[in-house]
């Protein structure tokens, strides 16, 4: 055992020495200002359950799949916002991150748009009814509901809810994303009535759009390749939303438990990347495929040749475990039916012709009112190939396109004009601009996403998974201190006996050593960047 350092006190009876504290506390019970070092015992591992403050966010991210079966879904952030807007009342005052300024504006123009949900745009049909104004609020409860979160995430300590954990909740959904999506190859047709569907009247839980909400289903069955095909959505809204959500959640996987994670976790990140493969191909989404292009050759620009020489010096046998991998995986999956599954699905882009006329419907629309725009969507007078459309045998969810059901951005033009598009548009570019030089893992991985949600809100609708992620990934973002300036540790909790547990180590800090300072901040500090 290391022995004490002179004048330090003796350990209590029955207090093992490791846990002891190296320093005495001055009779008036403040820290001194010198450094304080912990020492961790071998071969223990000291577990804690999140703080209480930080049980919501756990509640989101890892009981999602919990809320999947009870049928709130992606609906499950506008119920677990009120617990948090009841903290942030009592915490006042609260903690803007940059940029919500404009998030504001988009909500303040969303207000402005309700004048003209009773006016029907040129080649659009349909009168103001219950379900167009039901529309209305829910999407104007969920944007409300994910600036909520953003503040709260905000005005959580380092101690609350540390960066590393956070991510790892992330991480943690990238995993129940992945079996969802086996389970859409391997059971597509698996489905079930949630207790939310129950409770619904039938002329609601009839609607397509909230039984896409309500209803679990393991896949989408649909003709992409001229016969049918299940493209898998658990736990999700809709298969879209599965690939472009799992584009997201797999950078912060890959952040949570490769760069942050030990050899067990590396082990599992590996496995689990191996097995996203398989439903990522079936889910024949090439908007998913695009975004993972994007973020392969984002990671190669900002990573380079310095970072793999740097891992290949520190690290030479993981580096040698992820070639080796990489070696049997790449030519095994070439060669397997996934494939000629991508061959496929490459030559029939039979989706690019509905695409097209509803995003020209839309632009048509949106300049009848391009300042606030319409409050919903509208219903296309035909599509690409007639006037006459509806629902047959063989389609049963063939109609009416709805404008702006192709991309997250189409959607603001019709409910929000041109002025929601740009507001929209200026607040992820804003926040790419802003941490574009943060260098750390969580930095470069937030920037990434950010990067993601301008890509897909040309080909995604955002509602209503997908914007909570983006948003989500904005606060973890703006938490995030960068290198120069380290945020200073939250007072330690204390055990029964009077002895300091160790603090969390910041994500930056290196090594097992734990190093903070003795000078504390007041329980008021929240984290973040000014």
């Amino acid at each position: 055992m290391t022995p004490l350092p002179p004048g330090s006190a003796a350990p209590a009876q029955g207090v093992p020495a490791w846990e002891a504290s190296t320093w005495e506390f001055p009779a008036t019970r403040e820290f001194p200002t010198r450094e304080l070092r912990v020492r961790r015992p071998p071969g223990r591992i000291v577990r804690a359950l999140p703080a209480p403050a930080a049980w919501p966010i756990a509640g989101l991210l890892v009981g999602y799949p919990v809320w999947w079966a009870l049928g709130f879904g992606g609906l499950c952030v506008v119920v677990l916002a009120v617990p948090m807007a009841v903290v942030l009342w009592r915490r006042r005052p609260v903690a803007v991150p940059k940029g919500m300024g404009l998030w504001a504006l988009l909500l303040a123009g969303y207000l402005v748009s309700a004048a003209m949900l009773g006016d029907t745009p040129p080649g659009t049909y349909g009168a103001l009814s219950t379900g167009r104004i039901a529309g209305y609020v829910m999407r104007g409860l969920v944007y409300v509901s994910l600036a909520v979160v953003v503040l709260y995430l905000a005005n959580l300590t380092e101690r609350e809810l540390p960066q590393r954990s956070l991510v790892r909740m992330l991480g943690a959904l990238f995993l129940v994303t992945v079996a969802g999506g086996l389970l859409g190859v391997l059971a597509p047709r698996f489905e079930f009535t949630s207790p939310m569907e129950t409770l619904l009247p039938g002329w609601v839980s009839g609607n397509s759009f909230v039984r896409n909400l309500v209803h679990p289903t393991a896949a989408q069955m649909q003709h992409v390749l001229g016969h049918a095909a299940p493209r898998p959505e658990a736990p999700f809204e809709w298969a879209n939303a599965w690939g472009g959500n799992l584009s997201v959640l797999l950078v912060w996987f890959v952040v949570g438990w490769w760069t942050y994670g030990g050899p067990a976790r590396r082990l599992v990140c590996v496995a689990a990347v191996g097995l996203a493969a398989v439903p990522v191909v079936y889910s024949l989404n090439r908007g998913l495929w695009i975004g993972l292009a994007v973020s392969v050759v984002y990671v190669i620009v900002r990573a380079g040749p310095r970072a793999a020489r740097a891992v290949l010096r520190a690290r030479p046998r993981t580096a040698l475990t992820v070639c080796a991998v990489l070696l049997v995986a790449v030519p095994a999956l070439l060669a397997g039916p996934l494939t000629t599954m991508v061959a496929q699905r490459l030559e029939k882009p039979h989706s690019n012709q509905i695409r097209a006329f509803t995003v020209m419907s839309t632009l048509k629309a949106a300049t009848h009112s391009p300042v606030i725009g319409y409050g919903n969507t509208r219903n296309a007078h035909g599509n690409y190939r007639s006037i006459t459309t509806g629902r047959t045998t063989w389609c049963h969810e063939c109609g009416h396109p709805p404008l702006g059901s192709d991309g997250q951005l189409w959607l603001l033009l019709i409910t929000q004009g041109f002025t929601g598009a740009l507001l929209y548009v200026a607040f992820f570019a804003g926040a790419v601009r802003r941490f574009r030089r943060d260098r750390t893992p969580i930095g470069q991985a937030g920037t990434l996403v950010m990067l993601l949600a301008l890509l897909y809100m040309f080909i995604y609708d955002g509602l209503i998974s997908a914007l909570t992620l983006y948003l989500i990934s904005y606060a973890t973002l703006w938490r995030n201190p960068p290198p120069s300036d380290p945020r200073p540790p939250a007072e330690p909790p204390r055990h029964p006996g009077g002895v300091s547990r160790p603090p969390a180590r910041s994500p930056q800090t290196p090594g097992p050593a734990l190093t903070a300072q003795a000078t504390w901040p007041s329980p008021a500090t929240t984290p973040g960047r000014p």
